[in-house]
């Protein structure tokens, strides 16, 4: 049977913060923008749909869209108003995108609507549905007004995570380099905290402790500066005064599972997803590119700080639907810890699936894509 085409949506959403975009034409008219496919349907065939989505990555074109249409599932790849820029990303925004996607979803005749939580966007399926079952929030963490409300948040029917951490702020806690010594400067460094420098290796349980230590000191500095710059912007009384405004954060990629295989051990190969080995790894921590580098002091709160509301365990376990978890055995970005985080969080109605020597984007594993699709459109079809 041959695939339906890729279609567009084009979605209408509401505005987010002043000033959130450099285009004026999406200021005036904020849209977000997907790209789905949606097969036939039998003759007395419920209609289900899935919609993957990650707060900053361009999911139009993923890897699931044509094996689950293949497989009598709709999909859509969404992408939020962030799209390839989280400098100013706000996930309490970034929530009302994603509904905007469901209430498309919605409006062309979809009997159940599964969120397919991939990488960065399991926390974000989580934080979603998590808000959708039980509004919570009425003022972002800067204390301006969220503007959200439950027609934003139609609830879905279940949630698979694939290769899926945490959640962001977990990654910059676990991620963040404690060797930097000024926040100015990309190349200082205290060398007995680097774990690029070979002195510091094999790891011992006395150099993992401080190494740990100094992550939550570094992270707790910068967010009580964070905050100390808010006040200082908040408290201008001239019209038209800044607000917010950005700032970098240097070398935010030092895991050292990415350089020990004992820890957490897994499938996994040296070295970071997006760099092989020890020096790949160390590139990736220094790249200009590279996690939270650039962030506004807001983005920062919602995002990367230890106040992020969008912690996925956390919000997960105050959801209802039913869970399909996928473990990439071979992932070097998330940990058998990572699953067992995810299963205590919705124990009773999550089941998990291994798919065996699967890296963390299934990149040159089409058996893997094909398994992932079978399985996943087989718990949908039965949802």
């Amino acid at each position: 049977m041959a695939l339906p085409e890729l279609q567009l949506a084009v979605i209408d959403v509401k505005p987010g913060a002043a000033h959130e975009s450099q285009s004026g034409l999406q200021m005036l008219r904020p849209r977000i923008y997907g790209a789905w496919m949606r097969p036939a349907r039998p003759a007395g065939a419920q209609r289900i749909a899935a919609l993957v989505m990650h707060p900053t990555s361009n999911f139009m074109g993923h890897y699931l869209i044509e094996p689950l249409a293949a497989r009598g599932i709709a999909c859509m790849g969404l992408n939020s108003r962030y799209a390839g820029n989280d400098t100013l990303l706000l996930m309490e925004r970034v929530i009302q995108d994603l509904g905007a996607g469901v209430q498309f979803l919605r409006a062309q005749g979809y009997d159940k609507i599964v969120l397919i939580g991939n990488s960065g966007g399991g926390s974000l399926a989580a934080f979603y549905q998590a808000q959708a079952e039980h509004l919570g929030i009425t003022h972002m963490l800067d204390g301006d007004p969220a503007h959200l409300s439950p027609q934003d948040l139609p609830p879905v029917d279940g949630i698979a995570l694939c290769a899926a951490h945490e959640g962001r702020s977990h990654l910059m806690r676990r991620w963040i380099d404690p060797s930097v010594t000024d926040e100015h400067d990309a190349l200082s460094c205290d060398a007995s905290l680097d774990i690029f420098d070979a002195r510091n290796r094999p790891f011992t349980a006395e150099f993992l402790a401080r190494f740990d230590a100094g992550q939550a000191a570094r992270l707790a500095r910068i967010e009580a500066w964070v905050d100390m710059r808010l006040a200082v912007l908040r408290a201008q009384k001239q019209a038209g005064s800044a607000r917010d405004e950005v700032f970098a954060i240097y070398r935010t990629h030092a895991e050292p599972r990415c350089l020990d295989l004992s820890l957490d051990a897994n499938d996994r190969p040296l070295g970071s997803i997006w760099g092989a080995g020890i020096d790949g790894a160390r590139a990736v921590n220094h790249a200009a590119s590279q996690m939270g580098r650039v962030t506004s002091l807001t983005a920062f709160l919602s995002q990367w700080s230890s106040r992020s509301r969008a912690d996925g365990p956390g919000n997960l376990a105050h959801t209802s639907v039913p869970v399909l978890l996928f473990t990439h055995t071979a992932d070097a970005s998330t940990f058998p810890s990572t699953r067992d985080a995810w299963l205590r969080a919705a124990a009773g109605r999550i089941r998990n699936v291994d798919l065996v020597g699967g890296n963390h984007y299934l990149a040159g594993q089409p058996q893997l894509v094909a398994q992932m699709a079978d399985e996943m459109a087989q718990w949908m079809h039965a949802l």
